[in-house]
């Protein structure tokens, strides 16, 4: 069993940046870690991930601004995000898969998720 917490998400100005935890308990090596994001009336779309060998992966508009990373000590993972849009605004959730490579950001492959953290970017 796999539970995870978000924490930092806020409000933002365009062009300012924020960090995101997701604290993991149990066993989370063998999963690949990501970041999940839903807005208002919008399927819940993967942002970045961090996969059970260390790589990293990232949705296509989120390359070069966000970055993803983890801390196996602490079985934490984190998300930095600079240069934010409003589009970026949303519930971000963390998310715990066994599916791997590509498909690590594919919503569906998620077997455990938290309960999400608000980010709200305004222009």
């Amino acid at each position: 069993q796999v539970q995870l917490v978000e924490s930092g998400g806020g409000s933002v100005q365009a062009g300012g940046s924020l960090s995101l935890s997701c604290a993991a308990s149990g066993y989370t090596s063998n999963y690949c870690m990501g970041w999940f994001r839903q807005a208002p009336g919008k399927e819940r779309e993967g942002v970045a991930a961090v996969d059970s060998d260390g790589s990293t992966r990232y949705a296509d508009s989120m390359k070069g601004r966000f970055t993803a990373s983890k801390d196996n000590a602490k079985n934490t993972l984190y998300l930095q995000m600079n240069n934010l849009k409003p589009e970026d605004s949303g519930i971000y959730y963390c998310a715990a898969s066994l599916y791997h490579g590509r498909h690590c950001l594919w919503a569906g492959g998620a077997g455990y998720w938290g309960q999400g953290t608000q980010v709200t970017v305004s222009s």
